[in-house]
């Protein structure tokens, strides 16, 4: 997803911030599963044996990822910064900014740590932000990010779709498009990240109702903020038409719905001489006549 002038761009970021403002009040009540991913980061950050001084909290929300910290990584700053300034006014801690993630205002090579938790996937410039982040990493400053997956809400999907199909005849977007977890190592290097790793989870959670899930994603700050969604309200038909269809074709034994989120995780270095590098083409010193069985026939020429 790249910006090449308004018809390139899938997400309204002015609403993106308007909706992280609304949910800013009462965000701490419904702050779970970013709560979860970020322990999920967190975990791989204590995999690594290294100190970085000073981090940036990217997309910190109302900065729950301070207290989760507890001296892992080696952190003796932390910056806090979010698009939205209603959630930064919330954060505690004493390096705060309100700032973009397609326009970071970091200076190059001055950061040892960016993590960033379910921010990226609201970007429309993901290979751009990257490039950000990897530029205003020092040599061999670490990157962890999470952001959400394309089978993120596939239920919630199936459920508009079905029911806009039914009653309109036609689908306006509903859940946020989002990047496969196969195209991310590509783009990760593309950014000039070394030794990337990408990697994914899900997380299921239920709700009684559908309208539940809703009002939830409301409060998270994760309503549509698609540029293409329907401009006009929804009406309380096809509202409830959408319910009916997310129940009939989900619903559990015990009349649960389930909402699935895919988390991909993205772990990458900003290039340094010291790190581990790949072989020279040609650079092995065994010859592949060594390691051919004899009974196998010539070696192909």
């Amino acid at each position: 997803m790249t910006q090449r002038g308004d018809d390139a761009l899938v997400f309204d970021r002015p609403l993106v911030r308007a909706h992280r403002d609304r949910a800013a009040a009462h965000y701490a009540a419904h702050d779970f599963l970013h709560r979860e991913v970020a322990e999920r980061v967190l975990e791989r950050l204590d995999e690594i044996k290294r100190r970085f001084p000073l981090a940036l909290d990217l997309g910190c929300r109302t900065g729950l990822i301070r207290p989760m910290l507890n001296r892992r990584g080696g952190i003796e700053a932390l910056i806090e910064c979010d698009l939205s300034p209603a959630m930064v006014a919330r954060a505690t801690g004493p390096l705060r900014l309100v700032g973009d993630e397609e326009r970071l205002p970091f200076r190059a090579a001055s950061l040892d740590l960016v993590i960033s938790v379910l921010g990226l996937h609201w970007v429309n410039d993901l290979p751009g932000a990257l490039i950000q982040i990897r530029r205003a990493l020092k040599p061999d400053g670490l990157f962890l990010g999470a952001f959400f997956g394309g089978e993120t809400l596939h239920e919630l999907r199936a459920a508009w779709l079905h029911a806009e199909l039914e009653r309109s005849g036609g689908a306006s977007p509903r859940v946020a498009p989002t990047a496969a977890v196969e195209d991310m190592a590509g783009l990760m290097l593309r950014a000039g990240f070394a030794l990337p790793v990408v990697d994914t989870d899900r997380i299921t959670v239920t709700y009684k109702e559908p309208l539940a899930l809703m009002r939830e994603l409301r409060f998270m700050g994760e309503a549509n903020a698609c540029r293409a969604r329907r401009s006009r309200f929804t009406g309380r038909a096809t509202l409830f038409a959408a319910a009916t269809a997310y129940r009939s074709l989900f619903a559990s034994a015990e009349s649960r719905i389930p909402a699935s989120f895919q988390t991909i995780y993205l772990t990458g270095w900003c290039p340094h001489p010291s790190q581990q590098q790949p072989s020279k083409r040609g650079s092995g010193q065994i010859s592949l006549a060594q390691v051919l069985r004899e009974d196998d026939g010539p070696p192909i020429p």
